[in-house]
């Protein structure tokens, strides 16, 4: 018997010449065996006066906060904010935004960056980049700041150091000139600014030893408590009793000092906070006495 036809149709398909195999789309899918076509740009070389250009502005930014400082610096001798302000700072805080701790920072950053040039041919030209990498510096004298940038310079093999570096460098170098401190309690002391921003105002202050650490004390003045390296300070020699007499002194002018009170006054209380003697004038003395009877009124 003869088994009768199907009637399904065998499906077919024609492949036309610009149609895709099966094998070449599974080739174009994957991305791991796809083809891809770069094209070589070709980079000029700088030409001298590119060369130049671009070695006066590297300059220009790295000596950014140098200029910074000393302009700020000028502005500041010369006075140049008395038109429109009382005083340096209130200028630097609305023209600049900056706080008196920043604009004093950058002032002396420069006159650590001045000293560096004088010497720069010893480490190459490699100077600091970064007012926070010649902050530690400040609290050195000038042989010794140049000694601590080379070092520094070193231990980053050649290269601009960063602010751990030349901190580093910079305790070591304290460390080994530091002497064993011999003040006592009670001491009266002449503190010496020298170049720390952090003593800035108080040069020529005397001040009450209340507290002898390792390698600082802590000075009371007419108005407040500054702890001071030992490299900062100078003892006036007096005498128990003298001693015991500016102490009596010192407590007075505090009492009395305030930032609220009129900057002629003010000045005339830091005058007594520098002066160089154990005993107040007859004059000095009215006066404090004026002022003492004022403040209880």
């Amino acid at each position: 018997m003869t088994k009768p036809p199907s009637k399904r149709k065998k499906a077919t398909s024609t492949v036309s010449s610009g149609s895709i195999s099966p094998n070449n789309l599974a080739q174009e899918e994957n991305p791991a065996t796809a083809t891809i076509t770069v094209t070589a740009v070709e980079v000029p070389e700088l030409t001298q006066e590119e060369q130049s250009d671009r070695l006066h502005l590297e300059r220009r930014v790295e000596r950014a906060f140098f200029e910074a400082g000393k302009a700020l610096a000028e502005l500041r001798d010369r006075r140049l904010y008395r038109s429109t302000h009382k005083t340096f700072e209130e200028y630097c805080r609305d023209r600049f935004g900056h706080s008196r701790r920043q604009s004093y920072l950058l002032m002396d950053a420069a006159v650590v960056f001045d000293n560096l040039m004088e010497k720069c041919d010893q480490f190459d030209h490699i100077l600091p980049t970064a007012e926070g990498q010649v902050r530690p510096m400040t609290k050195l004298e000038p042989q010794e700041q140049q000694e601590a940038w080379v070092k520094a310079v070193e231990q980053a093999g050649g290269k601009v150091p960063p602010a751990r570096i030349v901190k580093n460098v910079v305790q070591q170098i304290m460390e080994r000139t530091q002497v064993p401190n011999t003040y006592q309690l009670g001491e009266v002391c002449q503190i010496l600014a020298k170049d720390n921003p952090e003593l800035r105002g108080k040069g020529g202050c005397w001040g009450i030893v209340n507290h002898v650490g390792q390698f600082s004390c802590t000075v009371k003045t007419w108005d407040g408590e500054y702890a001071v390296g030992l490299q900062h300070l100078k003892s006036f020699n007096y005498l128990p009793q003298e001693c015991e007499q500016m102490r009596v002194i010192c407590d007075r002018i505090g009492r009395v000092y305030s930032d609220s009170l009129e900057e002629t006054v003010k000045s005339l209380l830091q005058l007594l906070g520098k002066v160089n003697r154990a005993y107040l004038t007859e004059l000095e003395e009215k006066l404090l006495s004026l002022l003492e009877s004022e403040v209880k009124a």
